[in-house]
């Protein structure tokens, strides 16, 4: 009996410890999200880590409203370029029900007054040369509408954001853009460019395929579903459940929540979630629950993107060590956006990550906030072996 006693006691003991270990990991995101939100162009801040093999439901929010009110855990905030993930995923749900193929030609979906003439390059027009899988993983070409060059000095879109804040902008006029005044910069499937542009035509593929506006296609597709009761496309729909107002979105000191020009996102990252709602999805995504693992591996065939990053279909991987040196050997899977959003999943430590700063002059931080949070569950994991 008293070996018995001795046993119970040492394990006891042992769980407190690890308890102990795992609330000391808290605290260090904790401290990590104090120091992030004490830059002084930080409003405010949501992030939540999740994992359901190590216990981990850690969930950070500070900050207000500039009228005062309290931005909490149930915020919702904006996503920016973390939309195209929901974007690929609907292109991949009506490939899986047969609807479209990846390798189809755009030309097959849209017809020529929407795609004549937005792939002139060297004097040829590829327009009618375009695959899904070309827009998804960035290879179309196509020049970037929102932050790219146009011939003839004319606004791109992050112009347009702030000049003409009252103007909702209808997805046609978007794409117009580049079409009447940006030039593509390579041959349909020869190199790769972040194109804001391809986001545009997947969000039309989507609609002429399934005869739903897209903002419904995600309501009936993905948020009902997973129950992503906060999430909505920005301008356009309504959240499935009552919910509190999107926080605040800042350009330095510039606050433009309210500005209906923010409609020029659509399909590349106009939705509005909370960082629950998030994890929700990620959890489905990467838990075969939504995908087959067949094309949920499609989605991740890898091309390089910049140091330690690689793009998949509306997916980043960013490989931790290639990135920084002195980082742990994992990889991240998900997205960033210009808001300095983040949507993250580690598969080795089976951890999901997201949130927000709400702030772009911050965006750095939504690739090193996530790799400092899982260099802290990494160097516990290892201490505990």
């Amino acid at each position: 009996m008293n070996t018995f006693i001795a046993f119970v006691f040492g394990l006891l003991f042992t769980l407190s410890l690890q308890a102990s270990d795992w609330r000391a990991v808290h605290d260090e995101i904790q401290t990590l999200f104090n120091e992030t939100m004490s830059n002084i162009n930080v409003h405010s801040a949501s992030w939540a880590v999740y994992s359901p093999s190590k216990n981990i439901d850690y969930s950070f929010a500070a900050g207000k409203f500039k009228s005062g009110d309290k931005v909490t855990k149930a915020s919702p905030y904006y996503l920016a370029s973390i939309g195209k993930t929901f974007t690929a995923t609907a292109i991949a749900m009506l490939y899986e029900q047969g609807r479209l193929n990846l390798t189809d030609k755009i030309s097959k979906y849209l017809p020529n007054r929407i795609i004549g003439g937005i792939h002139l390059f060297q004097g040829k027009d590829y327009s009618h040369e375009i695959t899904i899988a070309q827009l998804l993983q960035h290879t179309s070409g196509l020049p970037d509408y929102f932050e790219g060059k146009t011939t003839d000095g004319s606004a791109n879109a992050m112009t347009l954001l702030h000049s003409n804040t009252e103007k909702l902008w209808t997805p046609q006029e978007i794409l117009n853009i580049a079409k009447q005044n940006m030039k593509p910069h390579f041959i349909p499937g020869t190199g790769y460019q972040y194109s804001d542009t391809g986001y545009i035509l997947l969000g039309m593929v989507i609609e002429r395929v399934s005869g739903m506006h897209l903002h419904d296609f995600f309501k009936q597709h993905i948020f009902m579903p997973l129950n992503m009761n906060h999430t909505y496309m920005h301008l356009r729909a309504k959240p499935i459940l009552p919910t509190s107002r999107m926080a605040e979105i800042y350009v330095d000191n510039l606050e433009i929540s309210t500005f209906k020009s923010l409609s020029l996102d659509w399909a590349g990252g106009g939705l509005v979630s909370n960082a629950q709602d998030i994890n929700r999805f990620q959890l489905a995504l990467y838990g075969s629950n939504f995908l087959s693992q067949s094309t949920l591996k499609k989605m991740q065939k890898w091309i390089p993107e910049s140091k330690g990053i690689y793009y998949g279909f509306g997916l980043r991987k960013v490989h931790i060590r290639e990135r920084l040196p002195s980082g742990p050997d994992l990889s991240m899977i998900g997205h960033t956006g210009s808001t300095s959003s983040f949507m993250f999943y580690c598969p080795r430590l089976d951890v999901y990550l997201s949130g927000t700063l709400n702030q772009a002059s911050q965006v750095k931080q939504s690739i090193v906030a996530p790799i400092k949070i899982l260099t802290y569950i990494q160097r516990f994991v290892e201490n505990e072996k």
